[in-house]
């Protein structure tokens, strides 16, 4: 079954040319010297990105592969200038980039509901030849031509934006953390790589208040290197505004497996440690107060909370923590 999450998609994109100036002269009855009048051409349409809260994949893109927009018109006679043409506006999910496809170079980014932002504007229309008038050059007979649109192919890639990333090795029970504490209801079973696609859920906190969390596809060691799903999600995790690191109670070492998840964010993108963070030991329910006690010990000097997504052990706890650091209380 093909999967409905497209976070990646390249296509080709022409903006309008813009329309050319007029050289018209003005010819009336009881007019004899009419002059020059002609007016300048329309601008070519511009291909927008607009960010759409509605949209959270960009599959409606997908099979879009040439999206052209029209050209401006010609300039007209009496001075009036050619119609402009038609913006191209595509919609796109919050945290989409686009990139040059031959360079790799970032041109825009965007992260607001209904922000626009221009990825390929359209040509300048042509002056009309009313422009080129001199005291020595009463009846210029040139206008100029419309200047061509931008065409060639470009990326567009998601990074979602969430304020919650969930971080761990397959199995570690993001999804069924996710599930407890929001509406989302993500794939669960018992083998790897359960979740082959990032889930967002919205998480209700205290008062009405409420935070976006991320359930991003299990890494694995040498993730950093495209192993397992590789870098296909780890871009994902970029946008996060903090990380919950989560590792189950029955990892044989919980502090080393952590170790490990942390380098492989520090190998794909050192920026990533400077990222708030919060170890979750899961599936606790399994443990006792002396086995929590003494797992304690050896844990990692951040904040940390043993939880059970299950039993629902810890989970208000986990919550107030998360709202704490997000909102630097």
């Amino acid at each position: 079954m093909q999967s409905n999450f497209v976070d990646y998609v390249k296509v080709f994109l022409r903006s309008g040319n813009g329309g050319a100036g007029s050289s018209h002269f003005r010819r009336e009855k009881f007019v004899e010297f009419g002059g020059p009048d002609g007016g300048d051409g329309g601008i070519g349409g511009s291909i927008i990105l607009r960010g759409s809260h509605q949209h959270w994949t960009l599959i409606h893109l997908k099979y879009r592969k040439h999206i052209i927009a029209d050209n401006g018109d010609c300039g007209h006679g009496q001075r009036r200038s050619g119609k402009a043409g038609t913006d191209v506006i595509l919609e796109v999910p919050l945290g989409t980039i686009a990139r040059d496809a031959e360079t790799g170079e970032v041109l825009l980014e965007v992260t607001e509901d209904g922000e626009e932002k221009v990825l390929a504007p359209g040509g300048i229309g042509g002056l009309g030849n009313w422009h080129f008038r001199t005291a020595t050059n009463q009846a210029p007979r040139y206008s100029q031509p419309g200047m061509p649109g931008i065409e060639g192919w470009f990326i567009l890639e998601l990074k979602i934006l969430a304020d919650v990333g969930l971080v761990g090795f397959p199995n570690a029970g993001k999804s069924t953390l996710l599930s407890a504490i929001s509406a989302a209801r993500p794939k669960i079973a018992d083998y790897a790589f359960t979740t082959l696609e990032p889930n967002i859920g919205i998480v209700e906190y205290r008062d009405g208040k409420s935070f976006v969390m991320a359930d991003i596809p299990g890494i694995i060691e040498g993730a950093h290197e495209g192993r397992g799903l590789g870098l296909r999600f780890l871009r994902h995790i970029e946008r996060n505004s903090m990380l919950l690191y989560m590792v189950p109670a029955d990892s044989k070492n919980i502090h080393e497996e952590y170790n490990v998840l942390v380098n492989e964010l520090k190998m794909y993108n050192p920026e990533l440690l400077d990222k708030k963070r919060i170890l979750a030991i899961t599936k606790s329910d399994m443990l006792d107060e002396e086995l929590m006690a003494e797992i304690e010990g050896d844990l990692p000097n951040i904040p940390h909370v043993f939880i059970s997504s299950v039993v629902g052990y810890h989970l208000m706890e986990l919550k107030d923590m998360i709202w704490k650091q997000l909102n630097n209380e």
